[in-house]
């Protein structure tokens, strides 16, 4: 009877200790696949967070340049986005023609020797880039006749522009948008010679 009573004894221990291994190997492993979960979703966290900061990052850039910008640039900028013409979505510069320096005549889209030498210059800016560029030509003026004449007159000059560029530079015609602001986009006083100088201008913005 005694030793009946020792083996069921042993027999207990035996089965607690062994319980109580395997108990311990399957809280090994279920605590190791738990970490391993914990891990996938830690780093699955961090990479969300880098590309979130990457966004961050590029939008605080494209807000900076189109805070550097001018607001007719930024317009030009936008409207090549949502058209699809540009690869990039850069500004990269605009160069702006002002009539007391190009001389455009009175009443007239004809371009002066002034203004075909300052776009030879332009042009040759040009080779030197990216031949994926896209520019807006605009059209500007003073307040001086009605907005429809001026809106017409903006609009023929920056159509100068563009064929010039065509014609004797071999620039694309469908990398050139054209558009007259007309008289709505002062950038100096029409009250003064020099203000309504300032303001019969075309603006030619670079993009990419």
């Amino acid at each position: 009877m005694h030793n009946k009573l020792s083996m069921i004894v042993v027999a207990l221990v035996m089965t607690t200790a062994l319980t109580g291994c395997a108990t311990k190997k399957y809280v090994r492993q279920e605590t190791g696949a738990v970490n391993t979960r914990v891990d996938d979703v830690q780093g699955q966290v961090e990479s969300a967070q880098t590309r979130l900061g990457e966004h961050d990052k590029t939008l605080a850039s494209h807000e900076q340049q189109m805070g550097q910008i001018s607001k007719t640039a930024q317009e030009a900028l936008q409207r090549a986005e949502d058209a699809g013409k540009l690869a990039e979505g850069k500004f990269l510069y605009e160069t702006v023609l002002t009539d007391d320096k190009v001389k455009f005549g009175f009443d007239t889209s004809e371009l002066s020797p002034e203004a075909k030498a300052a776009l030879d210059e332009f042009a040759e800016q040009l080779k030197t880039q990216n031949k994926g560029v896209y520019i807006e030509i605009q059209g500007h003026t003073d307040n001086v006749g009605s907005d429809k004449y001026n809106e017409e007159l903006g609009e023929l000059r920056a159509e100068s522009v563009r064929q010039y560029l065509s014609q004797a530079h071999q620039f694309p015609l469908h990398r050139i948008n054209v558009i007259s602001y007309g008289e709505k986009s002062p950038i100096a006083d029409n009250k003064t010679r020099d203000g309504r100088n300032q303001n019969r201008r075309v603006a030619l913005v670079v993009l990419r």
